[in-house]
């Protein structure tokens, strides 16, 4: 049994991802009871203040249930319009499931630029986080209805601990088909050891993961402990649990056999750490007030800055430099220099007319800039 140490019961922003197995069944479609039992575990979850996000494959298994397309690999298109098909009866599922709760669900769909690319990276986390904030469950998935194989993640093991790092969740869940990880196919190897905890992940780790088994889902542990490494570099715990039972994060609170991947830092500091790296692209000089403010742990107002040197976008690394030209830290800027040229000095209820348009109140956030 997991210690609270390794616990979802300590988490306070909690990733679960659910692959199109556990989800569809190939013969009856959506196992409905099943996922009404996973709604009651996230209303309790929620209940406790933990935030919630579901990473959720199945949009592909049921469209093609739906259009009636054979079983096996289907060519790209066909994906596509099965995807299409899918994701609305995906969404209407979560939602019927989790309304009856009180929870409001959201729908996020992303491709793999949208984390390879800074300001859609950006963007993809002010959404998670406004969600959030107002007490929405998002459900994210893979947007299957234009990612080609150059922008697919491909699997959403890694899509959830892509999702776990942008969200700066400090838990992931992988529902699973297996109960951990093993020394072998424990399929195939009767011989095969549980592995409870897995402090670190070493190159005879990751020898040991296999292939996929089902034949809906398209991942297996070897996504798994890619996906595991994403997690706890950024500072955030996994577990992989089987998620066949109902109710099955009350099964794994309850002492259900899991494997735990430790975090190797907080998800906070490995954030700071990732921008504390970059390179600045230009030069932003802020007043003692602001000074003062970010010392404290605030944001950084547009009335705070007094000028701004170089050319950037909205996301790029910009360095903070006091009156005096003393370099006080890194940031992303979420606007651009030209826009910054116009916003130095104002206060954020000034922004909008001045732009003519809404923009934001902070033009770095606390989140995004190391002192």
């Amino acid at each position: 049994m997991a210690t609270l140490e390794h616990s979802i019961a300590s988490a306070k922003r909690l990733v679960v991802k659910i692959g199109s197995a556990l989800l569809v069944d190939r013969d009856t479609g959506l196992r409905t009871q099943w996922l009404k039992s996973l709604a009651a575990d996230v209303a309790a979850i929620r209940a406790r203040g933990t935030d919630v996000i579901l990473v959720s494959s199945g949009s592909i298994a049921l469209g093609r249930g739906v259009l009636g397309l054979s079983a096996g690999d289907l060519p790209l298109e066909q994906s596509q319009a099965a995807a299409s098909v899918g994701q609305i009866r995906l969404a209407r599922a979560y939602e019927d499931s989790l309304a009856p709760h009180g929870i409001t669900t959201g729908q996020v769909l992303v491709t793999l630029e949208d984390s390879e690319d800074r300001r859609r990276y950006l963007n993809s986390r002010a959404t998670m986080e406004t969600l959030l904030s107002l007490g929405v469950t998002p459900i994210v998935n893979e947007n299957d209805t234009v990612a080609t194989d150059e922008i697919r993640y491909g699997d959403n093991d890694r899509l959830a601990a892509q999702v776990a790092v942008t969200a700066g969740a400090d838990c992931l869940v992988l529902l699973s088909d297996v109960d951990g990880l093993y020394t072998d196919n424990p399929q195939v190897n009767s011989a095969a050891q549980h592995y409870d905890i897995v402090e670190q992940i070493t190159p005879e780790i990751e020898g040991q993961a296999g292939d996929a088994a089902s034949g809906l889902s398209k991942g297996g542990m070897k996504t798994k402990i890619i996906a595991a490494k994403l997690a706890t570099d950024a500072g955030c715990a996994m577990v992989i649990t089987l998620g066949t039972p109902l109710n099955p994060l009350k099964t794994l609170e309850d002492g259900g056999r899991c494997t735990w991947f430790i975090a190797q830092t907080n998800p906070q500091a490995a954030r700071k750490r990732w921008i504390a790296a970059m390179k600045p692209q230009a030069q932003i000089t802020i007043d003692t007030g602001a000074q003062t403010a970010l010392a404290s742990g605030k944001s950084l107002l547009p009335i705070g800055m007094t000028k701004t040197q170089g050319v950037y976008l909205r996301g790029d690394p910009v360095a903070i430099m006091s009156i005096e030209g003393v370099q006080l830290g890194v940031g992303l800027t979420r606007y651009s220099s030209v826009e910054a040229d116009l916003i130095k000095g104002l206060r954020s209820q000034d922004i909008a007319k001045t732009l003519g348009y809404e923009g934001r109140s902070v033009f770095i956030h606390r989140d995004d800039m190391v002192i």
